[in-house]
This record gives structure tokens, sequence and C-alpha cells, in this order.
């Protein structure tokens, strides 16, 4: 293990190396403290620290915890340059650092770094310190934030700094400046009522409602959503036009208070089979934005599966050239497992769908979100993965390389950056027969493995011998991609909300696993309907 001065070397060495971002990355990171210690004496003293400064913000971002200390020190430092102060304060934005109100006043009083320029005749305030500011806490900023919601080059960061705070003072002049902001903007402003949480804004997005053109109409409905509590059942597959008249006719009368939930429009298709839709869903089991990242240009990005309130995966962006990854972010409470665990009498050995089994679950669906969904009885092949180089997650790459001709792309990715950080379930081969060859599966857990009881598999693996197809209860979706505008992928993905002990036994049993798939209509062009159709003519219980 290198000591202090070895480790500076070392990292001297990789900032001076022709591609220091690649020598960086590659440096070792297993002591991050020390290298946060000579990284910030580097900063300090080092004869070529103008040209290494860039690089050292941008390590000390990456150094996680190790380096957060290092970045405030740093940012106190009153010879600081203009350009060198910006630099830190992006990496504090993007660790979310609270930093201490003096030393942002004191930032807020040094010119701005070239490039930043003056707004409107106003002293200026860089973008990265209206962020830090917005994560500070300290009220007394809302004033100065406040005076910038009218200046084009950083309302719209000035607006979610304000939300951020929690300045509900600032509500009513936010939401009145809906009319004069339109894209990011809009949606940026629209989000900072919702971080705001202040039922206030409710009277003015509905009154925005009615006025917007069809393109803001979707984020005004969001935000309704989440302030009121109240989730009306649009129209399956309405899209432009029909969606914007939808929406308007569901809150044309004003009502903001929030009805029982219904399960209406309930059909079995065949034993395998069956749509529904959920009107008022109570939604403790569903997909939301993220609140926005204080780094980011945009205001609804990230989204998350929640259970009760609390993230259990980050699911992405609806970007559909990103690649898909899930990242296990907490375990729900126990009380949110207990939902699904409603359905079971009937799914110690099920063969078929029917409109008496649906009805009587329908308590249960009801705790869903608002939306269309199918119930499809699945029989998947499925294998256990715990180690990430034998997941669907990283072996995707292999087959982009071989439609590429080219494996040199993909050779220098750790197989790390595509787990999900759970031992899980996956397809043990890609869906066959569908449009794209490339069609994955993976089912993850709603309760950490290791929690698994040995003998309830066992008995449930006794179960299987003997003939019973119990079956685990799965909430899931289609996601289609066209990663980089290059590969089309195409990805069944499911979190599994009852029956981790029996998706066990099947998996050791190397027995197809019987599932009951709830998958809810999505946002995509075609709302994932082919791709569930190809999975349901390949794995389709047959009674």
């Amino acid at each position: 293990m290198p000591d202090h001065d070895t480790l500076k070397e070392q990292l001297r060495a990789a900032l001076c190396a022709a591609d220091p971002w690649t020598a960086l990355y590659s440096l070792n990171t297993d002591r991050p403290a020390a290298l946060a210690a000579a990284a910030e004496e580097l900063y300090r003293s080092d004869p070529d620290r103008d040209a290494f400064r860039p690089y050292l913000a941008s390590l000390l971002q990456d150094l996680g915890e190790a380096g957060d200390d290092v970045l405030v020190r740093l940012l106190a430092v009153p010879t600081l340059s203009p350009r060198d102060r910006q630099d830190l304060l992006w990496a504090t934005v993007v660790r979310r650092l609270r930093l201490p109100a003096a030393l942002l006043r004191s930032c807020a009083e040094q010119p701005p770094a070239p490039g930043d320029g003056e707004t409107n005749g106003r002293s200026p305030l860089a973008p990265a310190l209206i962020d830090a500011m917005g994560l500070s806490g300290d009220p007394s900023f809302a004033p100065r934030l406040g005076a910038f919601l009218d200046d084009p080059a950083v309302r719209r960061r000035a607006a979610l700094a304000l939300g951020r705070l929690g300045a509900r003072e600032w509500t009513a002049p936010i939401a009145s400046r809906l009319s004069a902001v339109t894209g990011l903007e809009h949606t940026a402003f629209v989000v900072a009522l919702e971080l705001m949480d202040d039922p206030v804004a409710v009277p003015y997005l509905l009154r925005r409602l009615a006025e917007s053109a069809e393109e803001r109409v979707h984020d005004v409905h969001l935000a309704l959503v989440r302030l009121t509590g109240r989730d009306p059942l649009l129209p399956e597959g309405a899209r432009g036009a029909a969606y914007a008249s939808a929406v308007r006719a569901a809150w044309a009368e004003g009502r903001t208070e929030r009805a029982p939930a219904v399960v209406r429009d309930l059909v079995v298709e065949s034993d395998a089979l069956a749509r529904f839709s959920v009107d008022e869903g109570a939604g403790r089991i569903r997909i939301v934005f993220d609140p926005p990242s204080p780094s980011s240009g945009w205001p609804r990005w990230n989204r998350s599966l929640t259970l009760d309130g609390k993230p259990l995966y980050g699911v992405g962006s609806l970007c559909d050239t990103c690649e898909l990854g899930l990242t296990l972010l907490d375990w729900p409470d126990e009380a949110a497992a207990r939902i699904a665990a409603r359905m079971r009498g009937r799914l110690a050995d099920l063969d078929r769908l029917d409109t008496a089994l649906l009805a009587e679950w329908t308590p249960v669906l009801g705790e869903l979100e608002t939306g269309h969904y199918r119930a499809v009885l699945l029989d998947l092949p499925l294998e256990e993965v715990t180690e990430p180089a034998r997941s669907w997650w990283h072996r995707r790459a292999a087959a982009r390389a071989e439609e590429d001709g080219d494996e040199t792309e993909y050779a220098g990715s750790p197989v790390e950056d595509s787990w999900p950080g759970v031992a899980h379930l996956q397809l043990t081969a890609p869906v066959a027969g569908g449009r794209l060859p490339r069609t994955y599966g993976a089912l993850l857990p709603s309760q950490p493995p290791e929690a698994l009881d040995p003998a309830t598999v066992a008995r449930h693996a006794a179960a299987i011998a003997a003939g019973k197809r119990p079956a685990a209860v799965v909430l899931g979706w289609i996601d289609d991609r066209y990663v980089r505008a290059e590969h089309e992928e195409r990805w069944l993905v499911g979190a599994v909300l009852d029956g981790h002990h029996r998706l066990a036994a099947y998996a050791a049993a190397g027995v197809p696993a019987r599932v009951l798939l709830i998958a809810r209509e999505g946002e995509g062009a075609d709302s994932g309907t082919e791709g569930l159709a190809e999975v349901v003519a390949a794995y389709a219980c047959h009674a």
C-alpha cells in the first residue's frame, strides 16, 4: 500500500499523462481518504496547480465522502480564482453538499468566472452558486434567489433552488409566472411547485391547465397529481391532442379530493391473459420522477420504483436512446411487502386466470397507481444470478459488439457499472420468436435475498416436485430502447412483490417459474404492447 508521498507522486503522474481523465480513472482508489489528502496538497501547493485544478476538483467529487471535507476547505481559500471557485462549487453541487451560509455569501461577493457574465445589470450569480444556495437549507437566501425569477439566464435554476429550500412565500410568484415560460423552463417552474408541496399552487395549476398549449399539459397534470393526491384515469393510449383534451376534462370541474380506488373494465381474454384499469389508484406501488438533480439541466429525468413512498429501485430515464439500468436504492418497510401477500389464497397452485379471481383481488389491485394494466400468467425459465459478469445487464454488451463487429468499444467497461446491486433472477436466454433478437428479462427482489428462509424454500420445492405450481406476483413492464440510436433492445423488467421463496425454489429445481405478471401500459411509442405480446406468445401458461 503506497505511503503519502508515493501516492502523491502517482497522482501527479496521472495528472501529467497525455489523457489525465483515463489515468485518474485507473488510479488505485483503495485509500480514498489518503488520495483526497494528496489531491488537496497538490491543489494548494504544486507548481502546476493551475493545470491540475479542474481534474482535482472532479477527482475529489468522485471520491465521495472522502473528498467532501477537502472540497469545502478548498472552497474557503480566499485567493481562489473565479474559475477554480466555479469548478469546486460544481463539485459540491454534484455531491449535494450543504455548504455553510457564510461561505456561500463570500462566494457571492466574488467576481464571476469568465463566461458567467452579468444578468440584467444585477450582481451576477453563477449557476453553480444558485444551486448551492438551494441546497443550503438556509431560507435567508430566498429573497436573493427570488430576484432572479425574471432573468432568462438563471430563472430556471432559481425556481428549483427556491423549491429545494421549501420557501413557500415564493409559491405564488413562481406559479404566476408559468404563462411566461416555455419548454424546460416551464417544466422547471412546475417541478419547483412540486418541491414546495404547497396547496397554494393548485388553483394556479388548474387555471394553467385550461390555458396551456398541448405540450405543457403533461407537466401540469403530474404536478396536480403530486400536490392533490388525486390521480384520475385517462383514456388508454391517448396521445397528443387527445391526451391534452382528456387531462383538461379530468380536472375541468376543479375537483381535487381523491376518491376511493376503483378497478374497472375487467376483461379475461384467455386463461393466461386479462386486462383491467385502475382509477384513482392508491399508488402505494408506483414509478415516480425523482427530485431533479441540482447539477442536471433536466427538471424531470430519473425515476424510481417506490413502495409506500419509499424508493426501492432507480429505474433511470424515459430517454429511449439511453441504456436501461436498474439500481437498488433501499428495501421497503415490512408493511409494503404485505400488499401482494393478500392475494396468496389462490396463488398456492394457480393454473388459470378468471373473472372471479381478479374480482377477489380488486382491493389489492386498487393499491396500484392509476393506469391500464395487463395481468399475465407466465411460466418463465429463470436462473439466479449473483455475479455481475453473468447478468444480462453486462452480457448485452457482447451482443452489441457482435453486431458491430468491434469488441474494443465495450472491453473496458467494468462489469459492476451495469449491475443493479443485488442478486436477482433472469431469463435463461433472450425471448425467442420476437421481432428483436435481444429481448432480455430480469426479476428483482423487494426484500434482501439473504433473508429467505431455507425451510420455506424447501417446502415450496417439495410442492413443485409434486406437480403443484405456486405463483409469484411480479409488478413489471416492457422497456424498449434504441441505445445510442444503434442497437434496438427490449427488456421485460419486474419487481417481485410476493413469492421470493417460490421463485428461489423454481430456480433451484430448474423448473419454469409460474409468475403472475401485472404490467402497466407504458408511455413509449407502442406502450410496450408488442413486447408484452411476444412474452405472452413465448411463455404463457397453458393449463
